[in-house]
């Protein structure tokens, strides 16, 4: 369900919202969903993605849905921003620089398959995010990905890396599931 072009600026401005507040208090900013219009306080869940000169600089976000969109876009910019593992938190000096990129998911569904073959054969590139899981080990791309790594077979090997498996890796247990975003920058 894609929203209104009032609706995607509406929660860019939470996620910048949320940062701001961060640096001045290291707390995300509170949402008073009751301010919101019903779609944006629906279920849904969101990745918000930061870059600053088009590199990336934050991505955080949730498989599932689990809070309203305006109280998930909130937390996850503030996540992004400051409790992304892969960066030290942001500093001040770098707000003006960012640019933020919000996908909203929609619900990921199983993809059955018999063969990695088979599996990259149903893939869609630029299309699908995909889930990846074996056992207690998971990674997620989202379809921004398909970018950078544009073959199903890299964009596949590499989602194995990020779920700490081998790129090689291939078990009758490994389960896949696909999504779709809307993509507000």
């Amino acid at each position: 369900m894609l929203l209104i072009k009032q609706h995607q600026n509406q929660l860019l401005d939470i996620a910048r919202a949320s940062i701001q507040h961060g640096l001045t208090t290291g707390k995300p900013i509170s949402i008073k969903v009751t301010d919101y219009p019903e779609a944006l306080t629906a279920l849904r869940a969101s990745f918000v993605t930061l870059q600053k000169h088009q590199q990336l600089r934050g991505c955080i976000g949730m498989l599932e849905a689990m809070r309203p969109l305006v109280t998930d876009v909130a937390e996850n910019a503030f996540a992004a921003a400051f409790n992304d593992p892969r960066f030290p938190a942001l500093r001040a000096s770098e707000l003006g620089e960012l640019e933020i990129q919000i996908s909203i998911l929609s619900p990921a569904e199983p993809i059955t398959f018999h063969s990695e073959h088979d599996l990259l054969s149903q893939l869609k590139p630029g299309v699908d995010g995909l889930i990846l899981q074996e056992g207690h080990q998971r990674g997620t791309f989202l379809p921004s990905v398909w970018e950078s790594l544009p073959e199903p077979e890299q964009f596949l090997r590499h989602l194995k890396h990020k779920a700490g498996l081998p790129f090689d890796y291939w078990s009758d247990s490994l389960r896949v599931y696909r999504y779709q975003t809307d993509k507000i920058a």
